[in-house]
């Protein structure tokens, strides 16, 4: 059995580390609570796994530190995102990351988000914070349709959902097939004819060259007048430009954003402003305990990699996922 040097890089280590020494009681385990300290510890203990968290945004992650290093050969990636370490060689280093870990947290937030816009609740907050009794309206989201733009385990958890609650669900995914919970899957060519179509749309996909502003103005331009758009994939997803502009003038009747282009994000973005937005910092993910269920994961993993067993949610670099 293998016993490589492993590294636990995030903030607050301690937790994670009683996790994975109960599991490894033989191994080195050492952490690392900073960026700038991860490249001397790796380049000191010759560290061949490192279990890392994007714990402080991204600018000044320490990316060549792990991709460039000459004994790192495994770097398990404590979320789904692997965009921070693009440009990786596979066939030198593995990159896995934690896909799931909380994907179902994330199909609750966008089912409310739905449910806010559906219910109406901005007009029943601000009438409540003004003591005034209104009369109120709130429509069904059973029986609209929803398109859900990448079909990872966020999209399918979110597929679940929505088919639970009556919703006519499409997806669409690089490689399109039959699935559960899914009325219908399509490639990436179809959206054109898609978008219209959607009174809700989920953006789940990975930041790629692929995918970045794969939703533009001219893509909003073909959404569905009235339509409810959903981010939670990546900042540079969406363009934040066009969507403003469609939220502003009424195009959409709203969006729930948890992913920015820049982050946080800045106080003079128009975002900040718009009442038929749902504005949350890049949080859909963090629940009580995921932290935990993450490193469990990647104990788990490391488990086959010791054996020489395959690994789990290994990311094809030129895939993203």
């Amino acid at each position: 059995m293998r016993t490589p040097i492993v590294i636990l890089h995030m903030d607050a280590p301690a937790p994670a580390l009683e996790i994975v020494r109960a599991a490894h009681p033989d191994l080195l385990i050492q952490s690392c609570d900073s960026y700038e300290n991860l490249p001397e510890m790796i380049q000191t203990t010759g560290a061949e796994v490192v279990y890392s968290v994007r714990f402080a945004g991204t600018p000044g992650f320490p990316r060549q530190a792990l991709v460039n290093s000459e004994t790192v050969r495994w770097v398990s990636v404590g979320g789904s995102g692997t965009d921070h370490l693009a440009g990786w060689d596979s066939g030198r280093l593995t990159v896995t990351n934690a896909a799931g870990v909380a994907a179902g947290m994330m199909a609750e937030y966008t089912l409310g988000a739905m449910l806010h816009f559906s219910l109406d609740r901005s007009s029943f907050v601000k009438a409540q914070a003004a003591h005034r009794w209104i009369e109120g309206r709130v429509t069904p989201i059973e029986g609209c349709r929803i398109l859900i733009v990448g079909l990872g385990q966020t999209g399918r958890a979110i597929a679940r959902r929505c088919k639970a609650m009556g919703l006519h669900v499409t997806g669409v995914r690089a490689r399109p097939s039959a699935m559960d919970h899914l009325d219908e899957v399509h490639g990436v060519d179809a959206l054109p004819t898609l978008w219209p179509r959607a009174n809700f749309i989920a953006i789940c996909v990975p930041l790629l060259e692929s995918t970045r502003r794969m939703v533009d103005a001219a893509t909003i331009a073909q959404m569905q007048p009235g339509a409810v758009l959903i981010d939670v994939s990546r900042g540079g997803v969406v363009d934040q430009t066009a969507l403003a502009a469609a939220l502003t003038n009424g195009q959409l009747r709203g969006a729930a954003l948890d992913v920015f282009e820049t982050e946080p994000l800045p106080a003079d973005s128009p975002f900040w402003d718009l009442e038929n937005v749902i504005l949350t910092p890049h949080c859909s993910s963090i629940y009580e305990g995921w932290e935990l269920k993450s490193v469990a994961m990647f104990s788990e993993n490391l488990s086959r990699y010791r054996q020489g067993d395959p690994l789990f949610n290994i990311v094809d670099p030129g895939r993203g996922y």
